[in-house]
């Protein structure tokens, strides 16, 4: 088929990508010039494993392409809507003004029979407005609503072999109609049994601001349980590894640490809240606000911690951060907690030296005056304390004694609980982690 991406950051070009690569012809559209010159020359905009090798295949089978004229749209029998919904500014809310502004540069190119998709995470009561829109613009064409599921770091899985399909489309003709369409997109996957869920907007809208909110809650009850862990001196590590054996709570994403970030929960969580608000029914979501304060105050208590092994004071110490993506195999930095934390560590009078395999570029735009080196060990060198605040697998297997060369102090915060105490004790370390003795 023949397909159009709107939108070409972090959803919007690897949805592309895998569209082209699961055989289909797609041209990718956005305003920014340099992300599509970017996309264009094989290389991505940001990191993600797997994307480069299948943007370059992808482009040189002719199949996909990038561009920022809009009427390059012409002739896609489908049409995915794949903007950002950034947190509004002064608000918990999301900002809608890319995905309107997509389907509003979409409406004079639509022909009667095109299927408009929307796959940006939008506050329920979204697709119905749009639908009118899309209607009236091209009558004949539809709308249906397609979340993504992508995780970073494992998008390109997501993309080609998603673990279930959901399509929110009207009633009647246009919606079997539509839904066909996308049986047809993702027939690969429909092949080897993915669950396929068809159901009606507000519902498939609900569909992805419900799991992150289930998420973030599991992520912060078993932090919440990390800060009881505390006062009675209980290991919360083990505590999760208890409670997870049952069917009922499953291990999976109960691990204590610094808690989430990115670009999707934090801001996602608030956008529910918000529009729980404006239908009046606030209180049902009321407890959100409760799993995002429990998330906030991890950074917190992580600085606290660092001011401990300092002797109690920050002003001069030297603080090497390993880490500053919000998660591994990333360079996503925002809302990560692991800048959140190196930056509040600056503003104590911290001498801040940190390190990431691929976040160093984000993090300088966000953070300009943030010492910035290539090597845990030029982080660590001198150090007076080592903080592990994004667990990439070369950080985890850093060896204790030939690090305990280079510092000035052993002592070593694991904001991810994902060292092994006993091996760096034995080397002489002092290690502290959320929520273990």
């Amino acid at each position: 088929m023949r397909i159009s991406v709107v939108g070409c950051g972090y959803l919007g070009a690897v949805h592309a990508v895998g569209m082209a690569e699961l055989g289909h012809e797609v041209v990718g559209v956005d305003v920014d010039e340099s992300k599509i010159a970017l996309l264009n020359s094989g290389e991505a905009p940001f990191y993600e494993p797997g994307l480069p090798e299948l943007l370059k295949d992808a482009l040189a089978t002719g199949r996909l392409s990038f561009t920022t004229d809009i009427s390059a749209v012409k002739g896609a029998a489908v049409h995915f809507v794949a903007v950002g919904t950034p947190q509004r500014k002064g608000s918990n809310a999301a900002d809608l003004t890319y995905v309107d502004a997509a389907v509003d540069a979409l409406a004079p190119h639509l022909s009667a029979g095109d299927i408009v998709v929307g796959k940006s995470t939008v506050p329920v009561g979204t697709a119905a407005r749009l639908a009118e829109r899309v209607t009236a613009s091209a009558p004949g064409a539809v709308l249906a609503w397609n979340p993504e599921f992508l995780r970073e770091g494992l998008a390109v899985q997501d993309t080609l072999s998603p673990d279930r399909l959901v399509y929110g489309v009207p009633s009647g003709e246009t919606g079997v109609a539509a839904a066909s369409a996308l049986d047809k997109i993702y027939a690969v996957a429909l092949a080897k049994k993915t669950p396929r869920i068809i159901t009606d907007y507000a519902t498939a809208e609900l569909v992805k601001v419900s799991a992150n909110a289930f998420l973030a809650t599991k992520i912060s009850f078993i932090n919440a349980m990390a800060e009881v862990c505390e006062a009675t001196g209980a290991d919360v590590t083990q505590l999760a590894d208890a409670i997870g054996h049952d069917a009922r709570i499953g291990r999976r994403f109960l691990n204590a640490g610094l808690g989430f970030g990115g670009g999707c929960l934090p801001k996602d969580i608030r956008a529910f809240m918000a529009r729980a608000d404006e239908l009046g029914v606030d209180q049902a979501l009321s407890f959100l606000s409760d799993v995002d304060d429990i998330n906030l105050r991890r950074r917190t208590r992580m600085v606290e911690l660092a001011r401990e092994v300092c002797g109690g004071e920050l002003a001069g110490k030297r603080i090497a951060v390993l880490g500053l993506a919000f998660k591994p195999n990333s360079d996503d930095v925002r809302d990560s907690p692991a800048l959140d934390v190196a930056t509040q560590l600056m503003r104590e009078g911290a001498v801040v030296v940190a390190t990431d395999p691929e976040a160093i570029e984000t993090s300088r735009r966000l953070v300009p005056d943030l010492t910035l080196v290539p090597t845990p060990e030029e982080a660590a060198k001198g150090a007076d304390a080592v903080l592990l605040l994004t667990e990439w697998q070369q950080y985890r297997e850093l060896d204790p004694r030939a690090l305990g060369y280079i510092v000035s102090t052993k002592a070593i915060l694991d904001g991810r609980n994902c060292l092994a105490p006993a091996e760096w004790r034995s080397a002489g370390w002092t290690y502290r982690a959320l929520g273990r003795p």
